[in-house]
């Protein structure tokens, strides 16, 4: 592979320069939704309650990240979010394993499954109060359902594009099916299946907040409707702005997690 005078990989470098400019650009976006936010807010002469101007709304998440309590909202949304990815995840991947395999079982639930996917989560989610609670578990079961369906689908998907030769040259080495599992079709599905957990970790925290709006005395739901209920909108936008920020942190953790396990198909690409 050619380099350069300085010894640095030109692909890198190319690579680095992209990364900047990508950063600067989102930097320079941001700047400017401010700005278009800042003038909207004077220009039509918009009362607080209805549009805060940016720095209003920087007063009031500063006031509450110093009383604790936005923290405090916030951790117990972003615990309900982390357990309702869990179960949702861990539930769906494990029946995608099985409809892959399964044919018969396929056809026997996919409509019921499709049929699910129907019904919006909202008109679900005062059913689950009212049967499991206003707790957490309530909480967790909403996020859990809808992270389910994207991620099964893309289990699915995964392990049925794993190409026919490689398993037939498993079975010519008289690979057991956990061999086949870990050695071939979790190494081939991976990245179909991390695209659908990237989702699902978005997702996930809409559910949390579903559950929140319908019945709760604690999270960032509950934060938004108290907001909502005294004209705050400036604390409502604070809220909104941290749901962003911890969906775009989960997001995140997946990206690493999947550039941390697909790393090997970058070295075989090179």
């Amino acid at each position: 592979m050619r380099k350069s005078k300085s010894g640095e990989n030109p692909r890198f470098s190319v690579s680095r320069l992209l990364k900047m400019r990508r950063g600067w650009l989102l930097l320079v976006s941001a700047v400017l939704a401010l700005l278009f936010w800042e003038g909207l807010v004077h220009l039509e002469n918009l009362p607080a309650f209805i549009l805060p101007a940016p720095e209003l709304v920087a007063a009031r998440f500063w006031q509450a990240l110093l009383d604790g309590s936005l923290l405090r909202q916030a951790g117990y949304t972003l615990l309900e979010v982390l357990l309702g990815l869990l179960v949702g995840s861990s539930l769906a991947t494990t029946l995608g394993y099985l409809l892959a395999k399964s044919p018969l079982l396929e056809r026997l639930l996919a409509p019921y499954l499709v049929a699910s996917q129907a019904i919006p989560i909202v008109a679900v989610a005062p059913l689950l109060v009212i049967w499991f609670g206003p707790g957490m578990f309530s909480k967790v079961l909403i996020s859990a359902l809808i992270v389910f369906f994207p991620v099964l689908v893309n289990t699915v998907v995964g392990l049925r594009a794993v190409p026919e030769n490689l398993r037939d040259l498993m079975r010519s080495l008289n690979a057991s099916r956990p061999q086949m599992l870990r050695y071939l079709e979790i190494p081939s599905a991976l990245p179909v299946l991390l695209g659908g957990l990237r989702i699902g970790a978005t997702l996930s925290v809409i559910g949390a907040v579903v559950g929140e709006f319908v019945g709760s005395d604690r999270g960032l739901g509950f934060l938004i409707n108290v907001g909502r209920g005294q004209y705050d909108t400036a604390l409502v936008f604070s809220a909104i702005f941290t749901l962003i920020a911890m969906a775009l942190g989960l997001y995140g953790a997946v990206v690493l997690v999947e550039n941390r396990l697909l790393a090997w198909q970058r070295t075989l690409s090179k």
